[in-house]
């Protein structure tokens, strides 16, 4: 009598990460939701409350990424499709709790929609008294604002006995014209009331696109799924492309999306989403650099600065020059002109000085990317140019980060997720000091994680790709894998 085959068993191990995966995203979610709904609008003198849980959210994050990481394969990408949408809806439970961004975006769109061009008035102009909603322009309460103080502030301009949810109310918008578009959509399918949930709503789409798109990626390269966490269950992500809805999310998502297509040799279709990228933040150009080191992947360059150029036209016909908006008095506020804004590089070279060494390290930067990418997966010299370009320009706001995140999914550099941890500190603790050293520690575990990992074939692999001498006898249509990684 023949006995049945035993069925295989599931290893412990795999069972217990399953579950600790399991549950710690279930925690990460619930950790979101807590601080969302207690902690109420960031404030300056509630600022250690946001620290901490910044902390206790990013230590569950990562708790729960490292027992994914030996999840059995067959679960692994459910497991990171189910995280991102609780994860996502814990991010929905309230409105914006750091910044008041998504306001200006319902104005903009507000405005679009009543056909005038975001560019040509501020939302304290009385030609726009009109299309003033409540509960972006609330009354006073007893003649003054303070009650609905930080999240609203007084509105000028005649409007004495009304408060706004809008910063800086005095003057026109700053956002290119792919982010107007945007607005413009998201605002299309709801009614004027409608507050920060379509946004909300709207970010929580995006975000679940990029990781469905990092998944599909991991699975063409062969590397193993779980690296979409990183995205997909990022505090950060929960709190600025959903929580706070920054339009970053749109162009991270493009961005990513063309780096990809270049690198999978559509330069066309990938220099239309980069251009689109370019014209939603400005930031996202600094992928180009990597891009370029095959010769077809030019052909994305004038097609992104073709993009960008047509999207600017109708806002252009409209409105002329005004299109600038805000962002020459927008740089100059945030300290890009004397230097004072660079954390790192202004402690050392003060001054005017300062911006002048920012640029050469970030043309230092797009240098060696561009000589060590791999054409065909140019990732880890993403990393490279973006997060070398973050330490030195030092963003003060955590959205930027977001534009990072997906090439450190597809690279597997997770040492740069401590770049993301500190500007996400500086976001909810101000302090110049502080964030120099959050900065000097990020980069302490991406020095220290290099070079632990790095073997000595590629230090000298790159050092022949970093060699002038050699630069004219290497074929640029080589399809020979030259990654910073």
């Amino acid at each position: 009598m023949s006995r049945r085959p035993r069925a295989a068993s599931v290893p412990t191990t795999a069972v217990v990460s399953t579950v600790l995966s399991v549950v710690g995203v279930v925690a990460l979610a619930g950790v979101i939701a807590f601080g969302i709904t207690h902690l109420g609008f960031l404030r300056a003198g509630h600022r250690a409350p946001f620290v901490a849980w910044t902390l206790i959210a990013w230590a569950v994050f990562a708790g729960a990424v490292v027992a994914l990481r030996f999840v059995p394969r067959g679960w692994t990408t459910r497991i990171v499709l189910g995280g991102a949408v609780v994860v996502g809806i814990a991010a929905l439970v309230g409105p914006p709790n750091t910044s008041t961004d998504s306001a200006r975006y319902a104005w903009d769109g507000i405005v679009q929609h009543a056909g005038t061009s975001p560019y040509a008035y501020t939302p304290q102009s009385n030609a726009l008294a009109d299309l003033r909603p409540d509960w972006l322009f609330p009354d006073k309460i007893d003649g003054t604002c303070k009650p609905l103080e930080p999240r609203m502030r007084g509105l000028g301009d005649g409007a004495d006995g009304h408060c706004v949810a809008i910063n800086r109310p005095d003057v026109v918008t700053i956002y290119p014209p792919m982010a107007q578009l945007w607005f413009a959509g998201v605002r299309a399918f709801v009614p004027a009331t409608a507050q920060y949930m379509p946004f909300q709503v709207a970010g929580l789409l995006v975000s679940l696109g990029v990781t469905v798109g990092l998944v599909m990626v991991l699975r063409r390269i062969g590397r193993p799924t779980w690296w979409a966490a990183l995205w997909a269950w990022s505090p950060l992500v929960a709190s600025e492309a959903v929580t706070n809805s920054h339009v970053d999310v749109v162009g991270a998502a493009l961005a990513t999306a063309g780096v990809v297509l270049v690198a999978f040799g559509r330069p066309v279709w990938g220099g239309i989403a980069l251009g689109a990228a370019t014209a939603t933040k400005l930031i996202p150009a600094i992928v180009y650099p990597p891009l370029l080191n095959r010769w077809r992947h030019w052909w994305a360059v004038p097609v992104g600065i073709g993009v960008f150029a047509l999207l600017y036209v109708p806002y252009v016909i409209t409105t002329g020059p005004k299109v600038l908006g805000y962002l020459p008095g927008y740089l100059s506020e945030e300290g890009y002109e004397d230097g004072s804004r660079f954390a790192l590089v202004s402690s050392v070279v003060p001054g005017d000085a300062a911006t002048v060494v920012v640029g050469l390290i970030v043309l230092l930067a797009a240098l060696v990317s561009w000589r060590l990418a791999d054409p065909a997966r140019p990732w880890s010299a993403e990393v490279l140019m973006i997060g070398v370009t973050f330490l030195a320009v030092t963003p003060r706001y955590p959205w930027y980060a977001l534009l990072l995140i997906p090439f450190v999914v597809l690279s597997g550099r997770w040492e740069w997720m401590a770049l993301n941890l500190a500007i996400a500190l500086r976001g909810v603790w101000p302090s110049a000091p502080a964030f120099r050293w959050w900065l000097l520690a990020a980069v302490l575990v991406i020095l220290v994680v290099t070079l632990v990992r790095t073997r000595r074939d590629d230090w000298l692999r790159w050092g022949r790709r970093l060699d002038p001498r050699g630069w004219r006898s290497v074929d640029p249509r080589s399809r020979d894998r030259v990654d910073a990684g």
